[in-house]
């Protein structure tokens, strides 16, 4: 059994199999931590506000990619949602760190914009397979 969920813009697919991600959507899963780490990189170490939000968009970011495995992993439609729905929480949660750093500590949007963009559009699919997967 497969279902297709589409990104928004509808540009590429990404694909559930009998409560399985894809590898090809795990790996964006990863490609996103490794956003988060090298934006947090580039992040002023002087002020201490922005360390603070920094430090939890890191840790909410990264942790994104390590429900999505989990859930690759379930043992139950169950346990596959709810890995899922920890992951959409994480990438809700990285969302705000993202704009309290642009919005309150100053961080150029052009830095925030991309990576904003695409927990957009992770929560967006996220949404989608839990939907789907639930109503089967």
């Amino acid at each position: 059994m497969e279902s297709r969920n589409e990104k928004p813009g509808g540009s590429s697919k990404v694909e559930m199999r009998e409560g399985r991600l894809s590898d090809e959507f795990r790996a964006r899963t990863k490609k996103f931590a490794a956003l988060i780490i090298r934006f947090y990189v580039q992040l002023p170490k002087e002020r201490d506000e922005v360390q603070v939000c920094a430090r939890q968009m890191l840790r909410s970011g990264t942790s994104v990619a390590a429900h999505a495995r989990e859930a690759a992993r379930a043992r139950s439609k169950a346990e596959f949602i709810s890995k899922l729905g920890g992951a959409l929480q994480e990438a809700d949660e990285t969302q705000l760190w993202l704009e309290l750093l642009r919005e309150e500590c100053g961080i150029d949007c052009s830095l925030t914009t991309p990576i904003e963009q695409e927990a957009n559009e992770l929560i967006a699919i996220f949404t989608t397979i839990i939907r789907r997967t639930g109503a089967k």
